[in-house]
Formats: C-alpha cells, sequence, structure tokens
C-alpha cells in the first residue's frame, strides 16, 4: 500500500519522513547491502510520491527540444507523456518579467524567454475579446512554455509524436553541456506562479494538467518501459479525479504492470493511497474497501479498481462481474493491452485472432491465437445498471469526458481503455498514441459508451461518437493516389510485430488466419452498430445485392 500525504508536515503523525529521505538518498547514490533497514517496507508500505526523487538523467541519450514559435498549447505532449516528464505553464507577462529579473545570466535569461510561446489558446483570444469589450474586465493575454524534467524523461519520444505537424517539439542528443541548461530550466518553471485560473480552458480537459494539484497525482520516476501505453492514461484518470473530488479517493490495483511499475522499491510514482492484493481479485478487495468507507460515513469518496485485461478479462473476470452485480460504486479502469504483459507476452482472452504469442505461437500448423476475442464492454454491458465505455486516452475529449460520467454515475462503471504494449507487440516507443488511434479507424478497438441513464432502450443508451465513418464496415481514407479507400484491420496489423508473419516484406498477407482476425473485427464492429441502432449501408448493399 502507499500513504496520500507526501510532506514532512503531513506524515509526521505516523512515519518518520527523514528516515524515508534517508533510503532515497542512499538508494540514489547506488547503495546495495549497506542499504539503511527500512520500517516502511517492513509494513509493505511505500511513503506516497517518492518517484519524484528517481533521476532518470543518466538514462535517456535524447530529450525533446521545445521550439516556442510553433507551438499552438494543445497539451498534447503533456497529457500524453508517460513520466510527468514534460510540463506546461501558462504565465502573464508582468509575472514572468519578475521572475526573469531575478536571473543574472543575460544568455540563460534569453534562453528562459525563448521557451514561452504567444498562441491564439491563452493570448491571442483574450487580447481579441478585450478589444471588442475594453470595459468588460477581460484579463490580458498570457504566455505559454513548455518545460521538460530531465530526471523523469526517458526519452521515448511521445511527446515529439503527439505535437504532430505542430513541430514544436524534436528530439536532440543529451550531452554534458546541454543537461544543466535543462535542470535549470525546470528549476525555473518551478519558480513560476500556477497558471491562472482564468486562462485555463472550462471546455478543453486537456488543460486539467496545467493545475498542479492535479499533476501531482503521479509524480513520475514509475518503472514503466520507455513511452508506456498504460502510464499516460493512468495520469489522465488521476487528473480528472482530483479535479473532480480532490483528494477524497483511493485506488485498488490488480497485480500487472501497473503496481510492478507503480511500486519499484523505494519508488512510488503516486501520491494518492493504492494497494493491491493478488492478480485476480482486484475487485474483492475493492468490495471489501468500498463496504467499511461506506459503514464509516464516507460514501463520497471515490475507489478505482486499475487491472489489465488478464486481471480483468481473463483470470480475474469472476470477481469483476460479481462486483458490477453487487451495484457498489466502483469505478474500474481495464488497461487493454491484449497480452499478458507482465508475465512476457502470455495470450489472454482478450488477445486477438491470430495474434502471436506465448502459448499462441505463429507455426505450420497455427498461425498464431485462433480463439475469438472476449469482447468485456459488450459481456458489461449485460450487468444491470453499469456504465460502461470502451475509450483511448490520446481521444482526449472522448477520454475525460467518460472518466468524468464514470465518476457522476450512481453505482459501478467500467473504463476500458486501449493502451499499447510496446516491447510485447513490437511497436516503437514514441508510438502509443498513434497506434490507440489507428486501432480505433480500423475498427480493432472501436470507441462507444453505453449509460443506463441515457435513456430507457439500448439504442439510447448506446453512443458511437468518435468513430469514424460509423454506418460503414470501414473507415474511409484518402490513399496515396488521391482515391478514397477502406482502412482495414490489415492495415493497422501490419503496423505490430505481433502480427509479422502473416505478412511477406512487402506487407502482403500471406496466410488465412489475418483474414479471420479482419473477419472477427468486422462481426464485432456490426454487432456494436446493431446495439447502437446504426444502419450499416455496406452490410445493407451487400445484403441487396445477394437478394437480387
Amino acid at each position: 500500500m502507499s500513504t496520500s500525504n507526501d510532506t514532512k508536515q503531513e506524515n509526521k503523525h505516523w512515519y518518520d519522513y527523514d528516515r524515508a529521505q534517508e533510503v532515497l538518498d542512499s538508494y540514489n547514490k547506488g547503495a546495495g547491502s549497506s542499504l539503511v533497514a527500512d520500517e516502511f517496507v517492513a509494513q509493505s508500505v511505500l511513503p506516497a510520491g517518492t518517484g519524484g526523487e528517481r533521476d532518470f538523467s543518466y538514462i535517456a541519450p535524447e530529450l525533446p527540444e521545445f521550439e516556442a514559435s510553433n507551438c499552438v498549447g494543445c497539451m498534447d505532449c503533456v497529457n500524453n507523456c508517460p513520466d510527468t516528464a514534460i510540463l506546461g505553464r501558462v504565465v502573464m507577462q508582468a509575472d514572468l518579467d519578475k521572475e526573469l529579473a531575478n536571473v543574472s545570466n543575460e544568455t540563460e535569461q534569453d534562453y528562459l524567454r525563448n521557451q514561452f510561446a504567444t498562441t491564439i489558446k491563452y493570448h491571442g483570444q483574450f487580447e481579441k475579446r478585450r478589444a471588442k469589450k475594453p470595459d468588460a474586465g477581460i484579463p490580458e493575454g498570457a504566455l505559454f512554455g513548455i518545460f521538460i524534467d530531465p530526471t523523469k524523461c526517458k526519452g521515448c519520444g511521445e511527446c515529439v509524436e503527439v505535437c504532430g505537424n505542430h513541430n514544436a517539439l524534436k528530439m536532440i542528443k543529451k550531452t554534458p553541456e546541454n543537461l544543466p541548461t535543462y535542470l535549470q530550466a525546470f528549476g525555473f518553471y518551478n519558480s513560476l506562479p500556477p497558471s491562472p485560473e482564468s486562462h485555463i480552458s472550462k471546455t478543453d480537459m486537456r488543460d486539467l494538467m496545467l493545475k498542479l494539484g492535479n499533476l501531482n497525482m503521479y509524480k513520475g520516476g514509475a518503472g514503466s518501459c520507455m513511452g508506456c501505453g498504460e502510464a499516460s492514461v493512468i495520469r489522465q484518470m488521476l487528473a480528472a479525479t482530483h479535479e473532480k473530488v480532490g483528494t477524497n479517493f483511493g485506488i485498488v490495483a490488480s497485480t500487472g504492470c501497473n503496481t510492478v511499475y507503480g511500486s519499484t522499491y523505494p519508488y512510488n510514482p503516486y501520491t494518492v493511497p493504492w494497494t493491491n492484493s493478488l492478480f485476480e481479485n482486484g475487485p474483492t478487495d475493492a468490495m471489501g474497501i468500498r463496504t467499511y468507507w461506506d459503514q464509516n460515513g464516507n460514501t463520497d469518496w471515490v475507489l478505482w479498481n486499475i487491472g489489465g485485461d488478464g486481471a480483468m478479462l481473463d483470470i480475474g473476470f469472476q470477481a469483476l462481474s460479481r462486483m458490477l452485480i453487487s451495484g457498489m460504486n466502483i469505478k474500474v479502469l481495464v488497461l487493454d493491452t491484449q497480452v499478458y504483459s507482465n508475465t512476457g507476452g502470455q495470450q489472454s482472452t482478450s488477445s486477438y485472432v491470430g495474434q502471436e504469442s506465448k502459448m499462441g505461437a505463429h507455426g505450420k500448423s497455427k498461425s498464431g491465437k485462433v480463439e475469438r476475442r472476449k469482447e468485456l464492454g459488450q459481456i458489461c454491458i449485460m450487468h444491470p445498471n453499469v456504465f460502461v465505455a470502451q475509450t483511448i486516452g490520446v481521444n482526449a475529449s472522448h477520454y475525460y469526458k467518460v472518466i468524468n460520467r464514470a465518476l457522476e454515475f450512481d453505482g459501478p462503471a467500467v473504463i476500458n481503455v486501449y493502451t499499447t504494449c510496446q516491447p510485447e507487440h513490437g511497436v516503437a516507443d514514441d508510438m502509443a498514441a498513434a497506434q490507440a488511434q489507428l486501432a480505433v479507424k480500423s475498427r480493432a478497438f472501436p470507441l462507444f459508451i453505453y449509460d443506463p441513464d441515457a435513456g430507457p432502450t439500448m439504442k439510447s443508451r448506446f453512443n458511437m461518437t468518435g468513430n469514424p465513418n460509423p454506418d460503414r464496415d470501414w473507415a474511409q481514407v484518402k490513399g496515396p493516389d488521391g482515391q478514397m479507400r477502406s482502412l482495414t484491420f490489415i492495415d493497422w496489423a501490419k503496423t505490430e510485430g505481433r502480427f509479422r508473419k502473416h505478412f511477406d516484406k512487402d506487407g502482403n498477407p500471406i496466410d488465412q488466419g489475418i483474414h479471420n482476425a479482419e473477419q472477427d473485427r468486422l462481426l464485432n464492429w456490426r454487432l456494436l452498430q446493431e446495439l447502437a441502432g446504426i444502419d450499416n449501408k455496406d452490410m445493407l448493399a451487400e445484403f441487396e445485392k445477394k437478394s437480387a
């Protein structure tokens, strides 16, 4: 378990903060067998936020470099960083000038000034409104800056990828010369006042990450892989929950990657209380905690249960189903990698047809996994009064919408989120967000929301907004020749190493297995359309052709 308080003053009532710091200092200096005895680990406790003391600056060979002139303030880089290593700050010109005046070196002053952009979002729209209504008390436009914490950055490049065509970020080689500059710049970031509330968008949920309280729910320093697809969505969930209920929440984590990289001794990235029990009984553990909280009058406290697809769809599904039937107010975040990542890539019941994995080998007699994937979303909506959503973190509007609705919903809620596992699926470190987007476009992982409060019928409760071409079999995209074509499951599968044996060197399918996988995804998509009451133009045309 971990604690929710990470300051000396707050923690003094139950543990010695100085001893915790002693352990961290010794660990950071490489103390092995000489490490002092630790009363925390003797109680299976890791103090909160200790991941903030971890230093990765000696690991990553590259760092992102910010080009302020290209920045639009979208906050995608901040939201999608798995390690809380790239942070944004909105600052008024007067406050920036005041802090810069404390920097004596003119070269350093110029460098810091160049870390701030004049964007339409935080500056232009405010000045335009002020010009139209000069006496309305509209605040001045502000500047927007991006800063990198080199002690947390693993150099995955995810921030550069999600920045896309804006080209406000690029990876550069880390050197003994530029590392001190980054450290000094991040120190300057920490000296700035908080982003003004007046400039934090109420409609663009990505701006949640401008608030320090939301950011500090996950301080980085976790032992996750470079570019981990899970950590980003966990950070976003924590920020949204803190924004809504403050610190009145906790986490029960089902054993898996999330508990391993979240408790790599002595580093705990969370400042929210969390605990974990056995792999398959996270929901059962959560039911006990929920009961205890309710008995003590804390019915308004939020309890999240986090687990991978192995823990929730596979071995632990019975515990999840029992929790859903109980009607308890527990929120579930399923990190769906379609594989048992923590045990080296064993197949799960959430694995795709044709996917190669441990216990699902691709060879002469069998081309990868042959069983169809278990669809957690469809099963969960068959439980009475459960809010269910399938989403991806990089689609911030959809993701934050379902997180907020889950928090509001009076009863159990299940959020199944696609989370790329780069090393197990042969995906580049910087491609977690891109793969998730492509999974949605290719019908590998469709978006949907099922809200029991939205209406009396399945159609009224089921929302497929966010999927491209929802009334077609496949999304329609422009090909290299400028002509529209279908983007299919096979287009996505050829970008992932787990399907590589189904294709030749030119990317052409070479066996029936991958076509079976594509048919499975099409049947799943058509079922979702039917549940949502969406007429499929392609299926109707196919039927009419056969009937003619």
